[in-house]
């Protein structure tokens, strides 16, 4: 065995181990970086000097200011806001407090960007008002962990900086735009099969929908949606860069939530940056050890010989793309959505470009909701575990109760994989994007 195949057998081999021995992913991910370069006879120093580069880059900037900016919007006292919108919007249904979840989680994702923040704080409220309302908390909280997957999607996610980031080269506000149409079509999609498993289960509709009290909740909630257009407007139109944008909105969001919907009071903002401290130091420490990794990958050509080997397999572009998306799959029932991000992008991008005709933005979007999917499936779903802790209710249950929602993520899945305007038709019409790559019609 020559030295470079050691050096690979050495770095995925202790990966993957640490993984199944339920390291942290982050000392997975360093440790196993650390025994590939040593045994390439590299110093520790290297080790260290990869990791500052990793996170020494300004866009990344904008990631600690839009986790702040949604902690703190998700503590401000906006949940139950958005909820009242959500139910004058589409409470009036078959299943209507189903509908209101999903169409809450569209709302409250483009505040938070995060899919735990989201199944914690509208679940908390809406699972036990589901319950208390005769649906069963198995199926309340399903739809609550898997809708919560929309705030991936949506605009300002944080996930999204860090894939532009790691692709280099993408607009933020084209992968911002890209979100919008994915992430509705994904709540579209839940709200179909909730209707129908409400009305073979004759789950009650609510009040009959009021003009008047649509109008009410959306000035209430005006403050908390000003947010997302802040962001979006304001780095789609060139006013400001997606760091700046980002804190901006860490400034808004702190006037809203102490000075106008008065949710948080400043021992309440001390208490939340502290745990935006925690937050922070768990995804920089992960997006600089996948630095190191990414590095070791290169070094290895390990990129270039995973696209030998999958296009070795086939040369039809529909496989080549179902392939892709069963390895985030597979990987997003293993790992966090952070690494797959960093170590998996980096690999499967030439892939999905060269071979099977796909746009950086398109795949990125791709990546995201496959890690969402990812997110829901044991053993490492960290959302199903939070919804299963918040509902109460035994994770067995709640994977069971999914499983006609995970076949809507799929569906969803695919027609992002094969009809690219879903995802590049905004970038296009609002910031003037043009593909990087011919797509599939």
């Amino acid at each position: 065995m020559d030295t470079n195949s050691l050096a690979i057998l050495i770095l995925l081999g202790s990966f993957f181990v640490m993984i199944l021995l339920r390291f942290p992913i982050a000392y997975a991910v360093a440790l196993s970086s650390v025994f590939c370069l040593v045994s390439m006879g590299s110093s520790l120093s290297d080790v260290c000097r990869l990791m500052v580069k990793g996170i020494s880059t300004y866009s990344l900037m904008a990631v600690p200011f839009f986790i702040t900016m949604g902690v703190l919007m998700g503590s401000g006292g906006i949940s139950d806001k958005l909820i009242a919108l959500a139910n004058a919007c589409v409470g009036w249904m078959r299943g209507g407090l189903a509908m209101v979840n999903v169409v809450a989680s569209y709302f409250f994702g483009g505040i938070s960007g995060s899919a735990a923040a989201d199944t914690a704080s509208l679940g908390s409220i809406l699972i036990p008002m589901m319950v208390d309302e005769g649906y069963d908390a198995d199926f309340s909280t399903a739809v609550t962990i898997t809708s919560s997957c929309e705030g991936l999607l949506v605009p300002p996610s944080h996930n999204m900086v860090i894939y532009a980031t790691t692709v280099g080269g993408i607009s933020v506000g084209s992968l911002f735009l890209a979100g919008y149409l994915p992430g509705a079509l994904l709540a579209l999609s839940l709200m179909v099969g909730s209707y129908i498993i409400s009305v073979r289960r004759n789950y009650p509709k609510g009040a009959k929908f009021s003009l008047s009290n649509f109008f009410k909740q959306v000035a209430t909630s005006i403050w908390a949606l000003a947010a997302v257009v802040i962001v979006v407007v304001g780095v789609v139109g060139g006013a400001f860069t997606a760091t700046e944008s980002a804190a901006i909105a860490v400034v808004y969001s702190l006037i809203v939530s102490v000075f106008i919907y008065k949710g948080l009071d400043w021992k309440g903002v001390w208490r939340v940056l502290d745990d935006c401290i925690g937050t922070l130091s768990i995804v920089l420490i992960l997006i600089s050890t996948s630095a190191v990794f990414g590095n070791c990958l290169t070094m290895l050509h390990v990129p270039d010989m995973a696209a030998e080997a999958i296009v070795g397999l086939t040369d039809n572009r529909i496989i080549l793309i179902l392939l892709l998306n069963l390895i985030l799959l597979v990987l997003g029932c293993i790992m966090d959505m952070a690494p797959i991000i960093l170590i998996a992008t980096p690999i499967l991008l030439p892939i999905a470009t060269q071979y099977c005709g796909l746009d950086p933005i398109q795949f990125g979007i791709m990546v995201v909701l496959n890690c969402g999917i990812g997110l829901l499936t044991p053993p490492v779903g960290a959302v199903l575990f939070i919804g299963s802790a918040v509902g109460k209710t035994p994770m067995e249950k709640v994977v069971k109760a999914t499983l006609p929602f995970y076949l809507c993520m799929i569906i969803t899945l695919l027609l992002i994989s094969f009809v690219p305007d879903i995802s590049l038709i905004l970038p296009k019409i609002f910031d003037g994007y043009v593909p990087l790559a011919a797509p599939m019609g």
